[in-house]
């Protein structure tokens, strides 16, 4: 009884110095002391940690506009650009989030078109390969495609038309997938189900005549030889020089059919297969714009400037009395 006395308090003891230890061990995320500095200034420094890549002190000093001048155009402005440098961090909750509360404060600003594009490029850069959750790469597409629909006249459409593609390959990727999955497990009707929804919904893919040949291969599996015949045709009408074809021509032929068109094959399977890429250096930066005109009465409430934004800059150049110097390719305001 004694013993476990004396011993109680001792492991009390350690039991505080490893909490202690643990507290002690936790690194604390600096913070910028409130310092009152010109607009000018704050938006600079930031603009510069830009430059340099410094994507965390960037977003502190753009933060540090909206904190300390939170009616100013720079304010608004610096909502975007802590968007940028969070992405180019690839702290993509955080960017998109930037984007959305641009979004629902300055909806008719020109450079609200920016910030949907940017959204949309945060969600295809978290596309995961086919054979993972593609949750992401359906929010890429919809996000994708209301730039495309919004703004169809822009860079952003363009460069979103060209991911969409891309998006598109990814998800009917998925789903061949999956298809094959079932071929292997002998559940062969669940696999034509899954290689028919390739060739209806995303039949401008580079899946699309793998997915007919598999459509052959499985109707000739369970007997359905006109369906077999159908598919095998449309796949030598459209791609005669495919692979996939020259397959399903040989399959077909050695269950007693034969196909109208002979294969012409002229290139290797997979050679054509669109590739996926994330990369950083094609995404379109921030619109460049001159420098924000004098504060007026008007900046008191941001959400009342919508119909002033569609006039409005979407982006400051450099400070006026600050010397000139040439950007990086980093800086997104030339």
């Amino acid at each position: 009884m004694l013993r476990n006395s004396w011993a109680r308090p001792a492991l009390v003891a350690a039991l505080c110095a490893l909490a202690v230890a643990g507290c002690a061990g936790k690194k604390k995320t600096p913070k910028l002391a409130y310092e009152e500095r010109p607009v000018e200034l704050l938006y600079a420094t930031g603009a510069d940690y830009l430059d340099r890549r410094l994507w965390n002190q960037a977003v502190d000093y753009f933060g540090e506009v909206e904190r300390q001048h939170p009616y100013s155009e720079w304010a608004r402005r610096s909502i975007l650009m802590q968007a940028f440098a969070h992405y180019e961090g690839n702290n993509y909750p955080e960017a998109i989030a930037d984007a959305d509360r641009f979004i629902q404060l300055y909806p008719g600003n020109p450079a609200a078109a920016y910030a949907h594009y940017l959204k949309a490029v945060c969600y295809f850069e978290q596309i995961v390969d086919v054979g993972r959750d593609q949750a992401a790469t359906g929010q890429a597409l919809d996000n994708l495609r209301e730039v495309a629909q919004r703004y169809p006249s822009t860079e952003y459409a363009r460069d979103a038309r060209v991911k969409i593609d891309m998006v598109n390959d990814q998800l009917a990727g998925k789903e061949m997938n999956i298809g094959r999955y079932y071929l292997r497990q002998g559940d062969t009707l669940a696999g034509i189900n899954r290689f028919k929804g390739v060739v209806d919904h995303y039949q401008t893919t580079t899946h699309t005549p793998e997915a007919l040949y598999r459509l052959v291969e499985g109707y000739l599996t369970l007997g359905l030889i006109d369906e077999a015949k159908k598919n095998g045709a449309v796949l030598g009408y459209n791609y005669p020089g495919d692979p996939w074809y020259a397959d399903a021509y040989k399959l077909l032929t050695s269950n007693g059919l034969r196909p109208a068109v002979e294969p012409s094959v002229h290139g290797r399977r997979g050679l054509f297969r669109l590739p996926f890429t994330r990369d950083k250096s094609t995404t379109i930066k921030p619109p460049t714009a001159a420098a924000p005109a004098a504060q007026t009465t008007a900046d008191a409430t941001p959400a009342a400037k919508t119909t002033t934004d569609a006039s409005a800059a979407a982006t400051p150049a450099a400070v006026p009395d600050k010397p000139k110097k040439k950007r990086s390719l980093f800086h997104p305001f030339g």
